[in-house]
């Protein structure tokens, strides 16, 4: 084993560094070579803009298709602009058709003029299909043979090739109008005789994947059957390309990071080195969004001005009511938003889920709220102040669980991403209401 695969990430990147900070990018090239093409995508994302550039340029085109394709989408259009059509030829087969989809207009109308037409169709049809589909996702990479022919003839076919696509547990079986029969695997190929017939060896229970199935239902799919690689095929049956297991990976890794990210308003795309206007536009729009949010509940806390300087003891504990009506929704918002993008959530179960979400607030909203008007007579030692937070609390932890269980449906159908959304949203109701709620009790009562 080689002393690079044994070195970790961060020893890596600061050998890198230190390469581009002596302006040695010969070395620093050379270095990078030598590692795998997933840890080099991480690398090159884990520097500055211009150094990434300089060292992508240089790069053997040999291995700038499978590098490319583990980049952030931000850094993947960076490089894709500095590379000319005959390069982006060159490493097309390995690429996802979402990458290709992103290429400017320019160049992707320079690449359909320098493939030949059998290709250039090909493309065509398929760039048409939205990038967050099963075509978006797929490699054209595939091998396809006919069903009238022989294990050994598949088997000499093979060879013939001399490498087969990356992650290949099987090929594909076509008829001559190149629509999907089935599927045989390379391990059944090797285990049969060779006078044995494709046709009673292939797997026909292998169903294909639509071309317009969404990315996140091909996730399920692959969950669902145990797959390694599928087919995909359109809306004729024809064979258009495969999904593989590295590629479903990639959704599962997005939707993690989209998750954390869309918390703070940004995007998983998001490059860590992307130029600072670019970068300070980005976030402003959503600081921009929270300051409305703000005011919005500050509006209503004015509204009470006159209660909140009678009674100080309101002004202290007013947080202490947002911040639980808020962390209930939250919980209930991320567990609803995670069951919508498995598909274990829709309309049909949304009033069973709104009870239950609604009876935890109940339960929760009776146990702290004895917990806290406790709390609240040691300190202020005012029976009527405790029982005031004491009912805010229960009615914002009830009002929270049933906004966090209601409110992403409601942004989906206004096509509006909940877990980019949804956290804003909710933080601005379980403000609102728990300010209106304490402190309108606060107004009757003490």
């Amino acid at each position: 084993m080689s002393e690079v695969e044994n070195t970790s990430f961060k020893d890596c990147l600061q050998k890198l560094i230190k390469f581009l900070e002596n302006l040695k990018y010969e070395e620093a090239i050379s270095y990078l070579v030598e590692l795998h093409p997933l840890e080099i995508a991480r690398l090159l994302e884990s520097i500055p803009s211009k150094d990434r550039i300089q060292i992508w340029l240089n790069i053997d085109i040999g291995i700038k298709g499978d590098i490319i394709k583990n980049l952030n989408e931000n850094v993947q259009s960076q490089l894709l602009s500095k590379m000319d059509i005959v390069d982006i030829v060159k490493i097309i087969e390995v690429l996802d058709m979402d990458i290709i989809s992103k290429l400017p207009e320019l160049k992707i109308h320079n690449l359909l003029l320098t493939l030949d037409y059998k290709h250039k169709d090909y493309l065509k049809r398929v760039l048409s299909y939205p990038e967050d589909s099963a075509a978006g996702l797929m490699n054209i990479d595939i091998i396809t043979v006919r069903s009238n022919v022989t294990v050994g003839t598949v088997i000499r076919y093979l060879r013939l090739l001399k490498e087969m696509p990356i992650d290949t547990d099987q090929v594909f079986v076509v008829n001559k109008s190149y629509q999907y029969l089935g599927s045989i695997y390379i391990s059944t190929l090797l285990t049969n005789k060779a006078e044995q017939s494709i046709n009673l060896l292939m797997n026909k229970k292998l169903k294909p994947i639509l071309a317009t199935t969404i990315d996140n239902e091909v996730a399920s799919l692959f969950e669902q059957r145990n797959l390694i690689s599928a087919p995909v095929v359109d809306e004729s049956n024809q064979l258009i390309g495969r999904i593989t297991i590295d590629d479903v990976v990639d959704i599962i890794r997005d939707e993690a990071e989209h998750s954390v990210m869309s918390m703070a308003g940004l995007n998983e795309e998001e490059d860590v080195f992307s130029p600072i206007i670019q970068s300070a536009k980005r976030r402003s729009i959503w600081l921009g969004i929270n300051l409305i949010t703000v005011f919005i509940a500050v509006f209503f806390i004015g509204l009470f001005e006159a209660t909140l300087q009678e009674k100080i003891a309101l002004a202290i504990l007013m947080p202490v009511v947002a911040s639980m009506g808020g962390i209930a929704g939250t919980q209930t918002l991320i567990l609803v938003t995670r069951g919508i993008a498995t598909g274990r959530v829709t309309e049909t179960n949304l009033k069973v889920l709104i009870n239950k979400e609604v009876a935890i607030g109940v339960l929760n909203g009776i146990f702290w709220s004895l917990i806290i008007s406790v709390v609240t007579y040691i300190w202020f030692t005012d029976l009527m102040l405790s029982l005031v937070i004491a009912l805010a609390i229960i009615v914002n932890l009830i009002f929270g669980a049933f906004s966090g269980a209601f409110l992403p449906l409601l942004l989906i159908k206004f096509k509006i991403d909940p877990a980019l959304a949804g956290g804003v949203i909710l933080t601005t109701i379980t403000d609102v209401i728990g300010f209106l709620a304490f402190l309108s009790l606060a107004t009757l009562i003490v």
